[in-house]
């Protein structure tokens, strides 16, 4: 409920020499997709004047004509250019026909440092990076690029990560991530502690004084209490991750995910299904946006309790997450071996054969008219101003920016609010200190909550600001919760389509008499950022529709009843 390009500027105003480093995917621009290359030509440019400076870009898949596009857009914005290569597998494998050993990394870094980079990074998301494959890497690297900058990233969820950042530093590495200690270990980076204090008085002695430190990490350890309901509730690190390969940023997300569709207590089960998941799809580098789809394939193989075997015999028939069938159509890229046939081709039946891509799939995209696109937020979003940030907003995330703008316009700027005020309910007696700007002070204490009124569904709420009483009609939210009992689609019966996962209707293309063709889509759901286009099995005739958009549903209810063709 704040907006980044305003923080970012804000941060760029108290911090004018210190240099800031995003992430940019390629030709994904910070979305989940690919881009028009004007979008992200245009994105770049934005992001350097509101005081970006090192952009590390990389792709999901390696794909570099898609890193490329990130390259070439961030140097023409003048940028600093960070290319990452995503690590996966282990570099240490050498057995015949493994894809992922010492030749393939070095081969992209030359194909990287032709194209004009200023510094390489090594990004290891899941962690997989142990200390003899850093060694090997690093070093490997360093001897063929003796000149360029080489920066390391990695993750500690098998808590090998301080080691494998010091054997990549000895082998030659410029700069590792770190986090600090009271934000550190598991799925976040090393400790920076530790490693500053395993390279004091040594030939990599950081010069960072420990003393100096300690501070931070007692911030550091205070400002996580605010954020405690959203701790994922680990306890440990696992080596488990040298099977499922899963990156640190998305384990957590994943239990989240997971949790919310009801799949908490299938937790392992999950995290088997996403190895069988990246097998699925060609074992594959595994880094947002790739990352998700292997995540919404894994619970898709859960929610539908499918072994691999199980999903590669009924492919032709399954309506797969949009992100498996996006993937499939080669709208990340190619991944390095290429596409797994013919679980390809069954999906994209399933799907209805939508259009693939053999090669950048930016590069067949239109350009976007982004002023048109500006003319058109301005109207929608009560006719102020539309900048170069919220029209870049707008094209990344389209749904989102129109959430925050709703939001704002109901709420107004809740970024000033106290963390913890905003993320639980103050108590009774409580009292807070709002600052609107310097100098400018709202004192609100909450004096009591009343009792619902069940014609508006609403309670009022007294309170004192600045110590004058006042009151507002609130309306309560647990009102609109209503337990909706559906009935249950019969798998054996082709007639009816079911929900192949849980979430909510988001849109429903298919009314009653419609005919209907093998793979048009009927309903789309939407749970956790993830898209399931529901599919016709067969030829048809639309002769009921059970859901509306808005329906929040469970795997399995009844979507649609088909009058089947009688040829079929």
């Amino acid at each position: 409920h704040e907006c980044p390009w305003e923080r970012l500027a804000k941060m760029r105003e108290l911090m004018p020499n210190v240099p800031f480093q995003m992430l940019l995917r390629g030709a994904n621009g910070v979305g989940y997709t690919s881009y028009p290359d004007n979008a992200i030509f245009k994105f770049c440019d934005v992001a350097v004047r509101h005081g970006m400076d090192v952009f590390r870009i990389f792709d999901s898949l390696n794909y570099v004509d898609n890193m490329y596009l990130g390259i070439d857009a961030v140097g023409a914005a003048n940028g600093v250019v960070e290319a990452a290569i995503s690590y996966t597998g282990d570099v240490e494998r050498d057995e015949p026909g493994y894809k992922y050993n010492l030749d393939y990394y070095l081969e992209l870094a030359r194909l990287l440092k032709a194209r004009g980079i200023h510094v390489l990074a090594i990004k290891d998301m899941a962690g997989l990076l142990k200390p003899t494959g850093a060694a090997k890497l690093v070093g490997a690297l360093r001897a063929e690029f003796p000149d360029l900058p080489i920066h390391v990233h990695t993750h500690d969820t098998a808590g090998t990560g301080v080691a494998s950042m010091l054997a990549a530093a000895h082998a030659g590495a410029d700069a590792v991530d770190v986090a600090i200690d009271s934000m550190s270990g598991m799925t976040s980076q090393p400790s920076m502690g530790a490693l500053v204090a395993a390279l004091q008085h040594t030939d990599l002695d950081t010069g960072i004084d420990l003393d100096a430190v300690a501070p931070l990490i007692d911030y550091w350890e205070s400002a996580r209490v605010s954020y405690a309901a959203f701790e994922s509730g680990q306890k440990s690190g696992s080596a488990e991750v040298y099977l499922h390969e899963m990156p640190g940023g998305q384990y957590t997300n994943l239990l989240f995910q997971a949790t919310q569709m009801g799949l908490s207590d299938r937790w392992p089960q999950v995290k088997k299904a996403y190895r069988e998941a990246n097998l699925l799809l060609g074992d594959i580098v595994k880094v947002t946006p790739s990352s998700k789809t292997v995540g919404d394939f894994a619970q898709f193989l859960v929610t539908n309790n499918l072994k691999p075997d199980d999903l590669k015999a009924a492919a032709s028939h399954l309506s797969f997450p949009q992100s498996v069938v996006e993937y499939f159509q080669g709208a990340l890229g190619i991944p390095h071996g290429g596409f797994p046939e013919p679980l390809r081709s069954d999906v994209l039946k399933a799907a209805g054969n939508p259009q693939t891509f053999e090669a950048r799939p930016g590069a067949e995209l239109p350009p976007i008219d982004l002023e048109a696109l500006r003319a058109s937020l301005q109207t929608k979003h009560g006719g102020h101003p539309i900048d170069d940030a919220q029209l870049m907003s707008a094209v990344m995330y389209p749904r989102v920016y129109d959430d925050f703008q709703a939001h704002i316009a109901k709420y107004g700027d809740v970024s000033i609010l106290p963390t913890r005020a905003f993320i639980e309910p103050l108590e009774p007696g409580e009292e807070i200190d709002i600052t609107i700007e310097r100098g400018k002070h709202l004192l609100v204490k909450l004096l009591g909550v009343g009792s619902l009124d069940p014609a508006t569904g609403s309670r009022e709420v007294f309170f004192e600001l600045n110590g004058f009483p006042r009151s507002v009609k609130v309306h309560d939210a647990h009102t609109d919760h209503v337990i909706v009992k559906r009935p249950k689609a019969d798998p054996d019966n082709s007639s009816q389509v079911g929900a192949s996962m849980p979430g909510v209707v988001v849109d429903a293309r298919v009314k009653p008499g419609d005919a209907v063709e093998p793979g048009q889509p009927l309903v789309v759901l939407s749970a956790m950022k993830m898209e399931t286009v529901i599919a016709a099995p067969l030829a048809a005739t639309i002769s009921a529709v059970h859901v509306a958009v808005g329906d929040d549903l469970q795997a399995g209810d009844l979507l649609v009843d088909l009058l089947p063709n009688e040829d079929d």
